[in-house]
């Protein structure tokens, strides 16, 4: 597993399961030519697209994890094979190389509820739907668990009832912005889904490092105009893009199959970089 000390905090990526998505749609209007110079595609104009939660160490000793993985056991054939799912989670045994359980996470950040990030939340057992993080509070906007509960047309198709009915007593919901901890900051942005939020982290020193979720799911998704086929309110996406995206700022990733941290300087040139292992 990759793994970021920054600071006194440490950052690691879990075993959460990969998918592939169609190119065109995760950049949007953006012409083939210019997106795949900087991600790569497959022959069926796949993208790689992983979903490995982020574990957070070092803020009031807690246990935090960022989005929760694809899940294991919870897709059907057509889905895997429609999603380019080709690695289900494997978040214990992530978890047991750092000599945790899912029963030690305390707390769980979603920037959003869509499949691929919130299949991972809960499980089947004995035929029946259960937590995976069974102690943990999980965080959501107010605005994305509502819509969650009453899906429009367009949005039922990413928001599922299995992944939120097991966990809905664990819950909590902000409406702008909550503190979770002494610098550990989610904030609403809409864009991606209208109760998108991002994740603040700040360092001893004030350096904030960001999560931003799927307005930039990817390093080559830096330009403000690349947002996905899939974002709701694609207007807002490039608004929050211009505000939060800032030369000279750390930012990590959820998805992206290159790299788990980038700066990027005024000119909008990779300046420092965390690359992906090759392996999990």
């Amino acid at each position: 597993m990759d793994q970021w000390k920054v600071g006194t905090k440490t950052l690691t990526w879990l075993d959460g399961g990969v998918t592939h998505m169609d190119g065109g749609a995760m950049f949007g209007v953006v012409p083939k030519p210019l997106w795949e110079k900087k991600y790569p595609v497959n022959e069926k104009n796949q993208i790689e697209l992983r979903t490995e939660p982020i574990l957070v160490q070092g803020f009031d000793g807690k246990n935090i994890l960022i989005e929760s993985g694809i899940g294991a056991g919870k897709l059907t054939d057509k889905q895997r094979r429609n999603y380019g799912v080709t690695e289900e989670s494997q978040i214990e045994k992530s978890l047991a190389k750092e000599g945790l359980t899912t029963a030690d996470i305390n707390i769980v950040l979603m920037t959003h509820m869509h499949f691929d990030h919130a299949c991972g939340l809960s499980r089947w057992e004995d035929g029946k739907l259960i937590p995976v993080f069974e102690n943990a509070i999980i965080y959501t906007s107010e605005t994305e668990w509502n819509e969650l509960k009453n899906p429009n047309i367009r949005s039922q198709n990413t928001y599922w009832n299995e992944n939120w009915e097991p966990i809905q007593h664990q819950v909590k919901t902000f409406k702008e912005e909550i503190e979770i901890l002494n610098g550990v900051r989610m904030v609403h942005t809409g864009g991606h889904s209208d109760g998108h939020s991002l994740v603040e982290l700040t360092l001893e020193d004030g350096e904030k490092v960001y999560h931003i979720g799927d307005i930039m799911p990817t390093h080559a998704h830096h330009n403000p105009l690349w947002v996905l086929a899939y974002d709701d309110y694609p207007m807002t996406s490039i608004f929050q893009k211009q505000k939060w995206i800032q030369p000279n700022t750390w930012y990590f990733f959820y998805h992206d199959c290159i790299y788990r941290a980038v700066k990027w300087d005024e000119n909008g040139a990779i300046t420092e970089r965390i690359p992906r292992s090759p392996k999990m």
